[in-house]
């Protein structure tokens, strides 16, 4: 257990000493591409937060440049201030990134830090985060994710098919880099996972139009989720995806949104039949629960866009949730970084209820290998 020496009172101020950040660059284990970019290395910034015994983390990934936002813009906000009075001054902290943009590199900063005071108020009362905001569900169910456009077909077909003999039977894959080879990769995909659910994910690749005819081309391979398609900032677009795609092919997005009316106007626009939210970069755990109320508000299932480790307790609290992306990058990082990862059973994860907070501790030796900042 964690906490102080004398045991927390209703009313007691727990007050925040002291929040640290650091940066970690990790290569990629290969070169990883997507619909429309690639990549050799991910970063992560990481947030610590302090109270008495108690200790908070959080993090996000994302340039390093959230790391001096972190340090000259929120941490003053932060430090000082009642951790039991966390989030309500994650306000603060989004109000004094108004001239910064409140969005992208400023609202991803502000993100790490919600989700370290949630996990430190979690830990001053030595309570699971999931017992903090009230479990719906007892776990997360998981999409593997991966299946990079720069993997030759014989890298492809062995990830798939780990993840579907581990019980993951539902798995993604990139298109779009080299639309030639679209069919030929979905085709190997659905030969490799037998009648395991397929998703596909474009990184907004295409024009509606030509999305449109490439969703028709493939619904013979029964294809369950098709993931920006185009653009998320094109609402008419994928309006026009959700409407004219085949039925059984949900339309997925919202990967890039950092604020509430962003998600608002996707939903009012008719755009998806799936939300996706990240807490990384949406506000942390407050504005990821936000997003999940307003989803269930709209009676349309919400997912979680990668971090599946700061994901899990957060989604657990959330009618409308439905499925968390199981990224393989992510997946391996927290796996590198962290103590308390907890691992699929039957291609569902569920909290350690004897663990507080999120549940994880740093390895610090092993991060510090990757320290760039």
């Amino acid at each position: 257990m964690t906490g102080y020496d004398l045991p927390y009172s209703p009313g007691d101020a727990v007050i925040i000493e002291k929040m640290t950040v650091s940066v970690y660059s990790i290569p990629t284990s290969m070169p990883e591409a997507d619909g429309t970019i690639e990549w050799h290395s991910t970063t992560m910034i990481l947030v610590e937060v302090y109270a008495g015994n108690a200790k908070g983390i959080g993090y996000t990934y994302g340039h390093k440049a959230i790391a001096e936002v972190i340090d000259a813009t929120l941490k003053d906000l932060v430090v000082g201030k009642d951790a039991m009075l966390a989030p309500a001054f994650t306000e603060d902290m989004i109000k004094a990134i108004r001239n910064d943009g409140q969005c992208g590199i400023a609202m991803m900063a502000v993100s790490a830090v919600d989700i370290a005071l949630w996990d430190l108020k979690a830990h001053v009362l030595e309570l699971p985060l999931i017992s903090l905001l009230g479990k719906v569900k007892d776990g997360m169910l998981l999409y593997g994710s991966g299946g990079f456009t720069s993997y030759i077909d014989a890298e492809l077909e062995n990830q798939l098919a780990g993840w579907v003999a581990s019980g993951i039977n539902h798995v993604k894959i990139k298109i779009g880099a080299e639309p030639d080879r679209d069919i030929t990769r979905i085709k190997l995909a659905r030969d490799t996972i037998g009648t395991a659910e397929l998703f596909i994910d474009a990184n907004g690749a295409y024009t509606a139009k030509e999305a449109l005819q490439k969703a028709n081309e493939y619904e013979r391979y029964n294809i369950s989720w098709f993931e920006e398609p185009v653009p998320s900032s094109d609402l008419k677009g994928l309006k026009l995806l959700r409407e004219h795609a085949p039925f059984s092919m949900k339309i997925a997005a919202g990967e890039y949104g950092y604020n509430l009316p962003y998600f608002n106007a996707m939903l009012e626009a008719g755009a998806v039949d799936v939300l996706q939210g990240d807490a990384t970069r949406c506000g942390g755990i407050t504005g990821f629960i936000k997003a999940g109320h307003l989803c269930e508000s709209y009676q349309l299932p919400y997912s979680s866009h990668c971090a599946p480790a700061v994901h899990l307790h957060a989604a657990l609290s959330l009618p409308a949730f439905y499925i968390a992306e199981f990224f393989y990058d992510h997946v391996r990082i927290e796996n590198m970084f962290f103590k308390g990862v907890v691992q699929p059973v039957d291609g569902i994860i569920q909290p350690d209820m004897t663990r507080p907070g999120l549940g994880l501790d740093i390895k610090q030796a092993d991060a510090e290998k990757y320290r760039i900042i």
